[in-house]
C-alpha cells in the first residue's frame, strides 16, 4: 500500500536524506551526499533559503516500511515578490520506477502549493537556492556528476513529462581538456584585449575576504539580466552563506575578479571536483571517513567551473575569456586534465561563447521543468 507522508521532525528527515541509497545501491556512477551535511542543510542551517521563515516542507512517500520516494515542495518568496510571480518549487526528488509513486509526489506538492496560492511549480531547484542539485540529468548518463551537479536515472525524464510538466529551462555542462588549450594563440587575444581595455584578473584574497565578497555583490547586481525570471541578486547575507559553504572546497587559485582600476568588473569561481573524494566516503566522514578524504582530495584531477559573470559595460570585451584563459593555466599548473563548465542556463549566450572559445564540448544537459496548477 502506498502512503505520502508529511515530515519536519529530524528522525523522518534522515529517512529523507538517506533514501537515495537503496534507490542507487547498483549504480556506480552516483555520488553519495554526505548525510550530515546534507541534513544541516534540510534544517536551515547555511541555507537561508530554508532558514528565513520560507515555507517550505518535505513528502516521503512509503510502501510498507520502505522509503521509496521524496520531494521537497516550497515557496521562494524574495523571488517571487521580485519577478512579480506566483510560483512554488520542488526539489530533492527521487523516485523508484514507479509512475503511481512519483504522481502521487506531485499531487501533494501540486496540493500544498495550491493551498497557499501558488500557481505554478516549478523544478527541480536547488535546495539553497544555489547551484547545487538543479534540474534532472536528460543527457550525459556516462559518468558521475562533477561536483553539486545532479544525477538521477533515466526514467526521471518520462516521469516528469508524464505528469504534465513541460520544459522551464535546459542547463548545459561542457567538457574541457585542459591540455588542449591553445595558449599562445589564446593568450595574444587575451593579452589585447586586456591592453585594449584597460582590465586585469586578480586571484581571490581570502585574507580580504569581505572586500571580495562585496564586490561579487557589485557585479550580481548589475550583471543579472531582468529578464531571467529564475533569478535575482543575492543578499551579501546569501553570498556570506555560499562562500561559507564553498570555503570547504575552495582553492583560491581557481577563483578571479577583474578589475578596471579598483572597479569589480567580472569573476570566476571554480572548485576542484571533489566529488572525486565524496564517492569514496558512502555519506559519512566519521570514524574513518576523514583519512580517505585526506588521501584522496590528493589525488582530484578535474576542476568545476560554475559561477562566471561580466557587468554589461565590459561584456564582449573578452573579459570572460581572460578569466578563462588564467583559470585553465592555473589548472595546468596544478595537474589537473579536466574541467566542467556547469550549469549554463541555455540562454545565457554570452557564457555559452565563452566556455566553447576555450574548447568546451557540450556533453551534459540538466532540465528544470514546470507545471501550471
Amino acid at each position: 500500500m502506498l502512503e505520502i507522508r508529511e515530515v519536519q521532525e529530524i528522525r523522518r528527515l534522515k529517512k529523507f536524506v538517506a533514501m537515495p541509497w537503496d534507490l542507487y545501491k547498483n549504480d556506480h556512477y552516483w555520488v553519495p551526499p554526505l548525510r550530515t551535511q546534507l541534513l544541516r542543510t534540510l534544517q536551515g542551517k547555511n541555507n537561508p533559503l530554508l532558514a528565513a521563515g520560507e515555507p517550505h516542507t518535505f513528502f516521503l512517500a512509503f510502501q510498507g516500511k520502505r522509503v521509496v520516494g521524496r520531494i521537497l515542495v516550497g515557496v521562494n518568496t524574495k523571488l517571487n515578490q521580485k519577478k512579480d510571480k506566483k510560483e512554488g518549487y520542488i526539489s530533492l526528488f527521487e523516485s523508484v520506477a514507479d509512475q503511481r509513486v512519483a504522481f502521487s509526489l506531485f499531487d501533494v506538492a501540486s496540493q500544498w502549493l495550491r493551498e497557499r496560492g501558488l500557481t505554478r511549480m516549478v523544478g527541480p531547484v536547488s535546495p539553497t537556492n544555489g547551484d547545487d542539485y538543479r534540474g534532472i540529468l536528460i543527457k550525459g548518463f556516462d559518468g558521475p556528476p562533477v561536483l553539486m551537479n545532479s544525477y538521477n536515472p533515466s526514467y526521471y525524464q518520462q516521469l516528469f513529462e508524464g505528469y504534465g510538466f513541460e520544459k522551464n529551462m535546459d542547463l548545459y555542462a561542457f567538457h574541457l581538456d585542459v591540455a588542449s588549450l591553445d595558449d599562445k594563440r589564446y593568450g595574444r587575444i587575451v593579452a589585447y584585449a586586456m591592453k585594449k581595455f584597460k582590465f586585469k584578473v586578480e586571484r581571490f584574497h581570502k585574507q580580504k575576504m569581505e572586500r571580495e565578497i562585496r564586490d561579487i555583490k557589485k557585479i550580481l547586481e548589475v550583471s543579472m539580466p531582468a529578464t531571467w525570471e529564475h533569478l535575482t541578486p543575492p543578499s551579501l547575507a546569501e553570498i556570506r552563506s555560499e562562500v561559507r559553504t564553498l570555503a570547504q572546497f575552495m582553492d583560491p587559485d581557481l577563483v578571479y575578479i577583474a578589475r578596471s582600476g579598483e572597479e569589480p568588473i567580472g569573476f570566476v569561481v571554480a572548485l576542484p571536483d571533489y566529488n572525486q573524494v565524496i564517492k569514496k566516503l558512502n555519506g559519512r566522514l566519521l570514524p574513518f571517513g576523514w583519512v580517505k578524504y585526506l588521501w584522496y582530495k590528493q589525488r582530484i584531477s578535474g576542476v568545476r567551473v560554475f559561477i562566471q559573470f561580466v557587468v554589461p559595460k565590459f561584456r564582449n570585451k573578452a573579459v570572460n575569456s581572460a578569466i578563462y584563459h588564467r583559470l585553465m593555466l592555473e589548472a595546468r599548473k596544478k595537474g589537473y586534465v579536466y574541467g566542467e563548465g556547469s550549469a549554463i542556463a541555455e540562454m545565457n549566450l554570452e557564457s555559452i561563447r565563452s566556455v566553447e572559445g576555450v574548447g568546451g564540448k557540450l556533453y551534459r544537459v540538466y532540465r528544470i521543468y514546470q507545471k501550471d496548477l
